[in-house]
């Protein structure tokens, strides 16, 4: 077919089928001016790239292929792809793309509502891009294609679906910065129509043609709850690849389901003496939207470790001050020093020691909130090149051995019930000559358990590390001890503090979806910490170890 065929009034025609007859070959021939292969690949940069190997993802089924732009990308940057779209015109235009590239895409044509008829095996992700789950205009049709996604995901796989910002355009009406999705200079891309139940686009081309297609106006929460009823446990949503966003601000929305997680595969061990795993609670915890909210909110997106407060009563200023102080105390680092940060959060502390200094990192963490945040936050900062984000726990580092001059974290090891495996880990992974630093939250060497049970309940842990802990065990493995700061001061200050901000920014942390539970759960978590300090329970400060050369 070379001419799109629609009824008398075009307007009613609003099937999911119809997309057959609005894909026609001189259509598909002319989307690569729409789209612009460069411009596209600029604006987006490694997003989906990113995401899908922080979450240890290999094998993706672009469900949504077009032309082929998003599975060549995937392919030439090492994933197993396979290239999938309801449009035969459009796997043929993909296959021919992939060719002139050197690249022989394997590619299938298949119906979302019948997928897992046409395309047989699991995959760990899938992607539906370029506004294409819009084609389909009935709900019943919509819940068994999002079935389907489900059914072909092994039990950790991911969706990474997009959508355009309907909600701008249904309340709002139409406007668009073009500056993510079409890229193509020359061309236009714009509603001819709009309602409740159909968007009629028109793309116009600089030799004057036009065509096109009709799309159900999806809004975003919508669409997030219909992933959540499909069974996906977890939805982050971007605007035009960032995080935070203006709600009418983006050209594109773009969801990231996880389905159902199941830890224990994951991270390969299980709990003994019927005790949580506290690598799961943790992981479940800090991928929470109360716990991403809080931090997100208090902390600035940027670190979760406690300041230094001697100068300052800024939670911000303080913490950067915290990473200061760890590097006065580590060798000079440049371009050629490799550090490893156990429990990264959000990256903060290792986006400033690189431009601080140069040198290359990787960001461990078992978050995949907080990588993706910090992902975001590497692009934004034009990092990438210098820092590596790894999706895992730090009591089995995905690192070679003896591959390291530095071992650095903040505030993470609490969340360990195997502490002497992690430094055990960071012995392994320290090249001769190798720094261990790093500040954890501890109780006292002569501290009575049974009173820090309230400072163990904000947290869902079993027990706190201590200086005297931390030193026989890093001395056993055969770590240099260089020194053991004394400064639970800051502690205090910092859980005070972290307290004034919750109460004092409380309605705004419910605004942006904080559960009141948590909230107050938190206050109380955080004032027994503060008690437990004035106690002298508590213990805190930078411990440097050295590995011998």
């Amino acid at each position: 077919m070379t001419e799109q065929s629609y009824s008398e009034d075009p307007l009613a025609d609003r099937e999911t089928d119809h997309y057959r007859k609005e894909y026609v070959t001189t259509f598909v021939n002319k989307w690569d001016e729409l789209i612009d292969w460069e411009g596209r690949a600029d604006s987006e940069g490694q997003f989906f790239i990113d995401i899908l190997r922080a979450r240890g993802k290999e094998r993706v089924l672009d469900v949504a292929c077009g032309t082929g732009f998003h599975s060549v990308r995937l392919t030439e940057a090492g994933f197993d792809v396979t290239a999938s779209d309801g449009s035969a015109a459009m796997v043929a235009k993909a296959f021919e793309n992939g060719q002139k590239r050197g690249l022989i895409l394997k590619t299938t044509q298949a119906d979302w509502r019948w997928l897992n008829r046409d395309v047989h095996g699991k995959y760990d992700a899938i992607v539906c891009l370029g506004n294409s789950f819009t084609h389909l205009h009935d709900e019943s049709e919509r819940r068994r294609a999002l079935a389907e996604f489900y059914a072909a995901l092994k039990h950790d796989g991911i969706l990474i679906i997009d959508q355009r910002n309907y909600d701008t355009m249904l309340d709002r009406g139409f406007s668009t910065k073009h500056k993510y999705y079409y890229c193509g200079d020359q061309v236009t891309a714009e509603p001819d129509h709009v309602d409740d139940g159909l968007c009629r686009m028109r793309y116009s081309f600089p030799d004057g043609s036009s065509y096109t297609l009709n799309m159900f106006p999806i809004r975003k929460n919508y669409l997030r709850r219909l992933l959540s009823e499909a069974g996906f446990e977890r939805v982050r949503t971007y605007g035009d690849f960032q995080e935070t966003y203006a709600e009418d601000d983006p050209d594109f929305f773009i969801h990231v389901a996880e389905k159902s997680a199941l830890h224990l595969v994951r991270w390969g061990s299980a709990a003994s003496d019927d005790k949580p795993d506290i690598r799961n609670v943790t992981e479940t915890y800090y991928d929470s939207d109360d716990a991403d909210t809080f931090y997100s909110t208090i902390w600035g997106g940027e670190d979760l470790h406690v300041g230094r407060y001697a100068t300052t009563a800024d939670i911000r200023t303080a913490s950067d001050l915290s990473i200061e102080a760890m590097i006065e105390r580590l060798p000079p680092i440049d371009a050629q020093t490799r550090v490893l940060d156990l429990g990264a959060g959000y990256g903060g502390a290792m986006r400033t020691l690189v431009r601080k200094t140069g040198c290359e990192a990787v960001g461990l963490n078992i978050s995949e909130t907080q990588n993706e945040y910090n992902l975001g936050k590497i692009r934004a900062a034009k990092l990438g090149n210098r820092i590596s984000v790894r999706h895992g726990a730090f009591e089995d580092v995905p690192e070679p051995d003896a591959s390291f001059d530095v071992v650095w974290s903040q505030d993470s090891f609490l969340h360990s019930d195997q502490r002497d495996t992690v430094l055990a880990e960071a012995w392994r992974v320290l090249k001769p000559g190798g720094h261990l630093i790093f500040t954890d939250p501890m109780q006292a060497d002569d501290a009575d358990p049974a009173q820090l049970q309230p400072v163990y309940d904000r947290l869902s842990l079993n027990s706190l590390g201590s200086p005297g802990f931390y030193r026989a065990a890093a001395e056993a493995l055969g770590f240099e001890t260089l020194e053991q700061e004394e400064a639970v001061s800051d502690l205090r200050t910092h859980y005070a503090r972290v307290r004034e901000e919750l109460l004092a920014n409380y309605d705004r942390l419910r605004e942006n979806g904080a559960s009141q539970e948590y909230l107050e759960k938190m206050a109380v978590g955080l004032q027994n910490w503060v008690t437990a300090a004035d106690q002298g329970h508590l213990a805190f400060g930078i411990q440097h170890f050295r590995k011998p050369d």
